[in-house]
């Protein structure tokens, strides 16, 4: 038995509290990554950057933070590490105290690279734990790590707001201290990782039939889908996050904070989307929860554009709650594709995730500049539409479950 296998001797039970650890962790380190874009105005006052150099800043970042996952990932496969979470967290702790005092626009650059290397060690490793731990819930354990990343991206802008724009530069050596605290309490994560791989050296696991029984090319055409899958959500999500609040206060002329407050309404339904769609992923199958997550968010996303204020917010509650339980379910159905591979999955999406949203983002800004705000929105919301394509899926739990029943 190859030690990069999923199941452990502790797959029959929920580890709550190593799922809980690592969720926290993900919060903290998300946290500190989404204090990145907020330090901007900052830096660029500070040094008179342009937004040419200020637009290389965030290309930096969401290379070192997504193009190296998968790689990162692939050596994890062939190479367990156990403390790499704890690992990942010293280079977040490292770039906050160089990004702290930094002087110069190449100096700025590594620190963020650096920060942005602390999150491609942390996730394919954290995400292979919460299967680990799983037990028989996958699709619930990876939406807890997920939600955990969820919430660290809407506090950090806040946090950034009471402590960076009124401190300055400077402050942000404090946050080092959130990584350092993170960083300890994935020890005992760790060691618990280590236990399990050794057990894992030891056992065997009935491989599942249903993809045995797929060919090579077919694998890898369903996992091209789920990647084309991705992309409408977090093309949709990018328009969402970063455009909404311009959307309302252009059409229906509110004010700043009332939009803020709109913004964290769908960022909650997000949030609460992803624990939900893990458990109704694990009950009824994840390919379900794919096809009604994407597609079934089209019809909601598709009337945003043309209703009134009222009820353009609950629709974007709606589309938050029914949106957010695609990743987990296509993270997870990806890694029983490779089961071998998990690091390697993993890596692939959460990099498609950064990645994705950051040019999605650029894109969409680029598009508004060119046409309006309400254009982009009424052309995003045709994204969810692809969610169609998830009827070329295998359907592999179907099998598989047939299997457990006997």
């Amino acid at each position: 038995m190859r030690p990069d296998m999923p199941e452990t001797a502790t797959r029959e039970k929920t580890i709550l509290s190593i799922l809980f650890i690592i969720s926290i962790a993900h919060l903290l380190n998300d946290m500190v990554q989404s204090i990145i874009p907020s330090i901007y105005p900052v830096i660029k006052d500070k040094y008179g950057f342009t937004f040419g150099q200020i637009g290389i800043i965030t290309l930096v970042f969401q290379m070192t933070s997504s193009i190296l996952q998968p790689f990162v990932g692939r050596f994890a496969d062939r190479h367990p590490q156990p403390f790499s979470l704890s690992t990942g967290m010293v280079f977040t702790l490292l770039g906050c105290i160089m990004l702290s005092v930094a002087n110069s626009y190449s100096l700025i650059l590594v620190a963020v690279g650096v920060i942005g290397c602390g999150s491609s060690i942390f996730h394919p490793e954290a995400s292979r734990i919460a299967q680990m731990a799983a037990g028989g819930k996958k699709g619930l354990a990876q939406s807890i790590f997920q939600v955990g990343g969820n919430g660290g991206s809407a506090i950090g802008p806040l946090l950034a707001a009471v402590v960076v724009i009124p401190f300055g530069q400077p402050s942000i050596a404090w946050f080092s201290i959130v990584a350092l605290i993170a960083g300890i309490s994935l020890i005992p994560v760790g060691k618990w990782y280590k236990k399990q791989i050794d057990k894992i050296k030891t056992e065997s696991v009935a491989p599942n039939p249903a993809v045995l029984a797929l060919s090579s090319r077919k694998i890898h055409l369903a996992i091209f889908i789920l990647c084309i899958l991705t992309f409408s959500k977090y093309f949709y999500m990018a328009s969402m996050t970063s455009y909404f609040t311009f959307f309302l206060i252009d059409k229906f002329g509110i004010d700043i904070k009332l939009s803020q407050l709109c913004l964290f309404a769908f960022m909650a339904a997000v949030a609460a989307g992803t624990v939900i769609g893990g458990s109704i992923g694990d009950r009824y199958g994840r390919k379900y929860v794919i096809w009604g997550s994407i597609l079934g968010a089209a019809p909601f996303a598709l009337a945003l554009p043309y209703v009134n204020f009222t009820c353009t917010i609950i629709l974007a509650v709606i589309i938050g709650l029914v949106i957010s339980s695609a990743f987990s379910a296509i993270l997870v159905y990806a890694t029983e594709l490779k089961p071998d591979k998990i690091g390697m999955m993993a890596g692939l999406f959460f990099g498609l995730n950064f990645g994705l949203g950051g040019i999605g983002s650029a894109f969409f800004g680029w598009l508004a500049d060119k046409t309006s705000i309400e254009f982009i929105f009424q052309i995003s919301t045709l994204l969810p539409l692809l969610g169609i394509i998830t009827a070329f899926l295998p359907d592999i739990e179907h099998k598989n479950s047939a299997r457990k029943l006997q």
